[in-house]
Parts: C-alpha cells; sequence; structure tokens
C-alpha cells in the first residue's frame, strides 16, 4: 500500500481527523479507498442522517462547498462534507472559485471533515491555490504505480482478504491487467467468489480466469523467445494465428516491443545484477531473472534489430506493405526472425 494512504488510514483508525482532505492525482484507488472509509466510519449511523453530505464537483460551485462546510454539526462532534469528482468543481479553475477556497483552508470548520476527491490530475502548482493547498489541508497526491510496484500491492491485498496467490500468479495478473488498481482489485475479487478462506490461488487458476491458456500465452511466448527457443515460439505462433480476434496481434507486438525496449535500456546501461534490472527498469523481482539470460542470449546489435524488427511488423499488421500475407503469416515470420 502507497505509504501515505496507510498513514492517512492509520491517523483516521486512531480518530486522528484533519479537517481538510485534499486527495489528488492519477490513481484514484487510494482517492476512493480514503474517501470511502471516512464515509463509512467517522460518523455513527445515527449521526449520518444530519451531518453528513457527499456531493459532486460537477453540480457543486465552491460557495454550495463551503455552505456545507461552515455549518455547525447537530447532536454530534463533527460532521463530514465529501466532495466526489471535485476536479469538475465549475469555478475551481476561476481567480474567485480559489480565492474562496483558499480563504476557508487558512480558517477551516474545526467541527467538519471536509474531503476534496481531485481525480486523474492535480491542481495546477502555477496558481497560488496548487501552491498553498498542500501547506493547508492534509494533502496526498497518487501517482499511477510503476510496474515494480504492483506484485506487492496485489499480494497486500488478497492476504488482507485472507487468500495467498503464487509468485507466478501475481506476474501474470499485473502482466494482464497493467497499474490500474482499481481493475487489480476488483480483478482480485472476482477470482475470490466461492473460494475457501486462506486458500492459495495458484498460477494455472490465475491464468484461466484473464482468459489465458495455461501453454499458449503471451508470457510463454516472451520466454520462449528469451531462451531462443524457436521450436515453441513457432508453436505458440501458430496457436495465436489460428484466432487472431481472441488474441490481438498488435496488442501482442506491443507487448514484445516494450521487452525489447527494456532490454535495450538494460544493455546500455550495463545494468546485469537481479537488484539493478529491478532499480533500472522498474520491474519486479520475479520478472528480473528473465532479463537476466535475455542479455545473456542477446548481444546488443540484436536487440536493436528486433526493435525494428517489431515497428516494421506493427506497420503491417496495421495494413502498410503488409502484401497478401495475413496476421498468421506475419506473426510466425516474426518469431522466427527474433530468434534468428
Amino acid at each position: 500500500m502507497d505509504t501515505v494512504a496507510r498513514k492517512i488510514l492509520s491517523d483516521l483508525k486512531s480518530r486522528k481527523f484533519a479537517p481538510v482532505y485534499l486527495l489528488q492525482g492519477e490513481e484514484t484507488y487510494y482517492i476512493d479507498l480514503i474517501s470511502n472509509y471516512i464515509e463509512s466510519n467517522i460518523l455513527s449511523d445515527a449521526e449520518k442522517g444530519f451531518n453528513q453530505v457527499v456531493i459532486y464537483g460537477k453540480e457543486s460551485p465552491v460557495s454550495t462547498i463551503l455552505n456545507h462546510a461552515r455549518r455547525f454539526p447537530m447532536m454530534a462532534e463533527r460532521q463530514v462534507v465529501i466532495v466526489r469528482e471535485a476536479q469538475d468543481i465549475p469555478d475551481l479553475s476561476k481567480e474567485m472559485g480559489q480565492k474562496l477556497l483558499l480563504d476557508y483552508l487558512a480558517k477551516p470548520n474545526p467541527t467538519t471533515v471536509l474531503v476534496l476527491c481531485h481525480k486523474y490530475k492535480t491542481l495546477d502548482k502555477r496558481k497560488e491555490l496548487g501552491k498553498k493547498a498542500e501547506q493547508l489541508a492534509l494533502s496526498a497526491t497518487f501517482k499511477k504505480p510503476y510496474e515494480n510496484q504492483l506484485p506487492e500491492f496485489v499480494s497486500e491485498y488478497i492476504h488482507a482478504q485472507g487468500f495467498a496467490m503464487e509468485d507466478a500468479g501475481i506476474q501474470v495478473l499485473c502482466e494482464a491487467v497493467g497499474n490500474d488498481l482499481n481493475r487489480l482489485a476488483n480483478e482480485v475479487d472476482k477470482m475470490l467468489i466461492g473460494r475457501k478462506t486462506a486458500e492459495t490461488l495458484t498460477a494455472e487458476f490465475v491464468m484461466s480466469q484473464v482468459g489465458m491458456s495455461r501453454e499458449y500465452n503471451i508470457f510463454e511466448l516472451q520466454k520462449a523467445l528469451i531462451n531462443l527457443d524457436l521450436y515453441r515460439s513457432y508453436r505458440i505462433a501458430e496457436y495465436f494465428s489460428s484466432n487472431t480476434k481472441k488474441n490481438p496481434l498488435i496488442m501482442l507486438v506491443a507487448f514484445l516491443y516494450s521487452f525489447y525496449n527494456k532490454l535495450l535500456l538494460a544493455a546500455a546501461t550495463s545494468s546485469r545484477t537481479k537488484e539493478e534490472l529491478v532499480s533500472t527498469l522498474r520491474i519486479s523481482p520475479f520478472a528480473a531473472g528473465d532479463y537476466m539470460i535475455a542479455l545473456r542470449n542477446y548481444p546488443l546489435q540484436k536487440i536493436t534489430e528486433n526493435i525494428s524488427l517489431l515497428r516494421e511488423t506493427d506497420l503491417k499488421l496495421k495494413g502498410v506493405q503488409s502484401g497478401t500475407a495475413d496476421e498468421g503469416e506475419i506473426l510466425k515470420e516474426l518469431v522466427v526472425r527474433l530468434i534468428r
């Protein structure tokens, strides 16, 4: 879990509240996690009726939000005002709206917990509100995680539900979903439906859940290419070629392009140890072993040739100079040329 999010949640659970929370950034998972916790736990059910308001930025100018925030609680110690989609507040980018909010931040109502959920982006730090908000409010900015941070997130999330997952399964899930934490959490939740507590989810089970064949999938193709296994690479390419609608080849080429680009970076920087690869490429330790093998098997010149080849193949799949070859033939030719 993000360290800032962990600290905020820890304080909330200890009943330590800030008068204003500014939650912002590209990664919305922690914004939702914190705001949902506040909505569910600060007030009792009896107190919420008169003392908790959830509003949406698109429908609420700054003056309306502050009218709610300046009220005093009824038969409770405090009130809670949560502004979802605060990035859509109509006058938040205007001078008057920013001045109103700054004035409130300078002297907030001590009996109100105001939560601003500013998603997908941050306040403009060139403007006074963007500069001062982080000093006047409890501000947390959540960035999209790096690839090497995803396995820890999945492992921690699944352990919190009382389960475990094999490292290979975690790697498959992270590669299949990418760095969208909400999607990762949702995929794990779906996998746990009907499972017994304390069960360990295997890599085979995870593959079946994300729609992958155990033997013929994009990760097995990458592994075969890493090991210069032409026979296995060609067999997997034939499998993909038999159903290009289910296995879009443009996505496969993009995946391999990303791999060889990272391999080029590792080769160019002379990163050779597992620790160096994790740091330089921002990959998981689990994946670093494959890169170490690939660096032994692919000289720098071959890596650059393969990157050019993948660019050329991407154009062919998009109809540029593809001739009469179909997608399956293009893919099979690609895997042969990547190894030879």
